[in-house]
């Protein structure tokens, strides 16, 4: 192969191949300024060309059509360029198929609400196989960044802000989407999430050692248990040094020390950003060069930089053709492996949103749906009720989805069908509760600026007179996902002060002081401090952005034909100014004597109830011989249903070491179990904990488990005081190496006989 002709299998090309396609807003960053334009398509495929970028997934087109438009690109591309290699295809999968008319599934937060992998892994099987059937061999997702900052317009792409949650649920999803033949993409490696002021690509300010304890396990935990083809490195600048840059972490720790064999992708326009938003490039030239040389084997979405500038770069000796070949091999290896030579075949008749998908999705919001307070116990609902629903996003079906959904990423156009049945709250509360009265205000709008200060006050005058004419009301307020500031989060949307957006805040108030129930539904994409809610209003009920079934999945919730079994995958917080937060912090990190100001959250991490109650007995904790740092520690307790109802509990187990050579956080999760337990029957949980799931990253910067005393609770949340032991393990610290163990073992004895999962 010519120099040209390996650079072409090293970048992208992003086309429009339906000519009716409106223009739109951006779906990337600066993607107007940055996306490279191609005057002659035959001219420039010439050589080939390694990835085509989103050619399904960016348009409002049927699939028919895209299909047919992107057969004719690889055939252009084979007949025009000398080795006729097809090209990559690869499109966003985070909620599943980013195409017009498929299955959107809820969104990573939901998925970690639901503490399920398996459920989650279902889902990515599906995925799978639908990318298979349309010849899409790459999937952009899952997103595995550790939530830090709720203002950050991205938390609701994300799975949730501890480590261990995200690696399960994460690896979980790449081996489902994986198992039919296609390869999914780790992002956004590495620190994106803790971004300064939760601001996006804002620098990133984190010490060696939290980088490798915190952002970093998510990642190893899917590289080494799921083999992923693809990894996309992030915006982020840490400690001044831009990741896409940085060979220390996208060779030395992905490559060197977890053995990952796939191909590191950029994302969208992150090597021009080298020279373009960074500045630690004179020219795209150098910009190229740094990419390069730290381990980026492929340009996304366009050839910016890894065209005419790397050529230009390799030709003048500024860097061998070496690192060219090194990457070219791993992307043509993929291709073998993606099955992007084999025959391609004209695709049977598709439905992009089949039952069964849909079914999964169902699940999925059903099991995500979070039940925060009931304290009046008016949750669930009679069904002869009469109730007012109210707020913004009751009778909005495109409330349901995130930013990375079809719908609200590439954004159809209010005059053209959204391509899927999306029933609406309003919708799905009127069909589960056909024998009460239900009535319907907006009351407000999500925005601000979407209505005048007369029309808000009419608007929340008519919510009032609804509640006050019902049995309970219903107000279904939170967010809309968009874009770079076209919603209220999502990417580049992000916030200051976590205040609900617009005048929701003013309609709950005005709706609790009529004096009727008022049942809080939170449709949001992040965790928004609602502590002045939770004694005045009837009931808390949180759902992030649940998906093309979430509206059946709120109701069912209400009427108590879902019992709720979501838990908290990130702490909800009392106000901004504690942020960021996580429950994982030293003791210095939460309320001390030292500061006036207690950063505690509203609700912790992994907090959730349920229209049953669980309790959880006879604790025991066992460590085999000889007890030291090579120990397994075996924790059961028993979980008793001690309801009239089925449900399911999720029972976690955390640890402390009391005292460490490094501030070690007052709890952290090592386990977990989703526990379906009938009324007045009980279950026994066992938990195996292999010492490497003690170890912390010392002042060496490497893994070690060291010798002392160790506290194990098993609690209901992150600040529950559940059932606790402590042990003790001698012997000598211990490094742990790169084969240090990751995974819990998880036994779930039943009445029945005896169920083991890994979790």
């Amino acid at each position: 192969m010519t120099l040209d002709e390996k650079l072409a299998q090293l970048v992208g090309l992003w086309l429009q191949l339906d000519d009716s396609a409106g223009e739109g807003g951006d779906i990337a960053p600066m993607q107007h300024e940055m996306i490279a334009k191609v005057d002659d398509f035959e001219t420039f495929v010439r050589n080939g060309v390694g990835q085509l970028t989103r050619p399904l997934g960016s348009q409002v087109t049927g699939i028919e059509r895209m299909l047919r438009s992107v057969e004719r690109v690889q055939q252009a591309i084979e007949s025009n360029s000398r080795f006729a290699i097809p090209a990559l295809v690869h499109e966003e999968i985070l909620t599943g198929l980013q195409l017009y008319g498929a299955t959107t599934y809820p969104t990573a937060l939901a998925w970690g609400a639901t503490w399920n992998p398996d459920l989650v892994g279902r889902m990515g099987e599906q995925i799978g196989h639908s990318m298979r059937s349309l010849g899409i061999h790459l999937g952009l997702a899952p997103v595995l960044d550790v939530v830090r900052d709720p203002r950050w317009g991205r938390v609701e792409e994300c799975i949730g802000e501890d480590p261990y949650l995200i690696g399960a649920i994460g690896s979980r999803y790449v081996q489902g989407v994986q198992s039919a033949g296609v390869g999914a993409t780790l992002k956004h490696f590495l620190g994106y999430s803790a971004s300064q002021a939760g601001r996006n690509l804002a620098p990133v300010h984190a010490g060696r050692r939290e980088v490798l304890e915190i952002f970093s396990v998510p990642f190893e935990m899917a590289v080494r248990l799921a083999r992923p083809e693809a990894v996309m490195h992030s915006y982020a600048e840490i400690d001044g040094v831009p990741v896409a840059a940085d060979p220390e972490l996208l060779t030395g720790l992905l490559r060197d020390s977890w053995g990952f064999e796939g191909t590191v992708v950029a994302d969208y326009f992150g090597v021009a950003f080298l020279r373009n938003l960074h500045d630690v490039a004179a020219d795209h030239v150098e910009a190229a060069i740094l990419a390069l040389k730290a381990g980026v084997d492929v340009e996304l979405p366009t050839g910016n930089d890894y065209l005419e500038p790397l050529a230009q770069a390799v030709l003048e000796g500024r860097i061998p053709e070496s690192e060219v070949d090194r990457s070219v091999r791993r992307i043509l290896e993929q291709k073998v492996r993606l099955g992007v030579f084999d025959p391609r075949v004209e695709p049977a008749p598709i439905d992009l949103d089949p039952p069964v998908a849909r079914a999964i999705a169902a699940e999925l919001g059903e099991q995500s749906v979070v039940l925060l307070t009931n304290e009046r116990g008016v949750l669930p609902l009679a069904p002869s009720t009469s109730i007012a629903v109210v707020g913004p996003n009751a009778d909005a079906g495109e409330a349901l989805l995130g930013n990375y959904s079809f719908t609200n990423h590439v954004e159809v156009p209010a005059e053209t069908p959204l391509g899927i049945e999306l029933p609406t709250v309003l919708e799905r509360i009127r069909q589960e509760f056909p024998a009460g009265r239900v009535t319907f205000a907006p009351g407000t709008t999500v925005r601000a600026d979407e209505q005048t200060d007369e029309d808000a006050a009419l608007g929340i005058a008519a919510a009032v007179a609804s509640a006050r004419a019902a049995d309970v009301c219903v107000a279904v307020v939170g967010d809309r996902a968009g874009l770079f500031g076209r919603g209220t989060v999502g990417e580049g949307s992000d916030t200051e002060d976590l205040e609900l957006p617009g005048r929701q805040r003013e309609l709950v108030d005005a709706l609790i002081a009529t004096g009727t129930p008022v049942i809080v539904v939170l449709v949001t994409g992040r965790p928004y401090p609602v502590a002045q809610w939770a004694d005045s209003a009837a009931a808390l009920v949180q759902a992030f952005f649940p998906g093309e079934e979430g509206g059946a999945a709120v109701a069912g919730v209400l009427s108590g034909r879902v019992n709720p079994s979501g838990r908290l995958p990130v702490s909800m917080p009392k106000n901004a100014g504690g942020q960021p937060y996580s429950y994982r912090h030293p003791r210095l990190g939460g309320a001390n004597p030292v500061s006036n100001i207690d950063p505690a959250p509203a609700f912790p991490f992994g907090h959730g109830l349920s229209y049953t109650t669980f309790r959880h007995s006879d604790l025991e904790v066992e460590v085999t011989a000889p007890a030291d740092t090579s120990s397994t520690i075996t924790v059961s307790c028993r979980v008793e249903n001690t309801g009239d109802s089925a449900g399911a509990d999720v029972v976690q187990l955390y640890v402390r070491d009391t005292a460490a050579s490094v501030t070690r956080p007052l709890r952290q999760l090592v386990g977990w179990a989703r526990v379906e337990v009938a009324p007045g029957e009980s279950a026994r949980v066992t938990f195996a904990v292999p010492a490497d799931r003690l170890a912390l990253v010392g002042r060496s910067l490497r893994w070690q488990v060291e010798p002392g005393e160790f506290v194990f609770t098993v609690a209901s949340s992150a600040t529950a005081q559940g059932l606790s032991e402590a042990i003790v393990l001698g012997g000598d610290l211990r490094e742990t190496g790169p084969a240090r163990e990751l995974v819990t073992g998880v036994a779930v004895e039943r009445l029945l006989g005896a169920v083991t999962s890994t979790v």
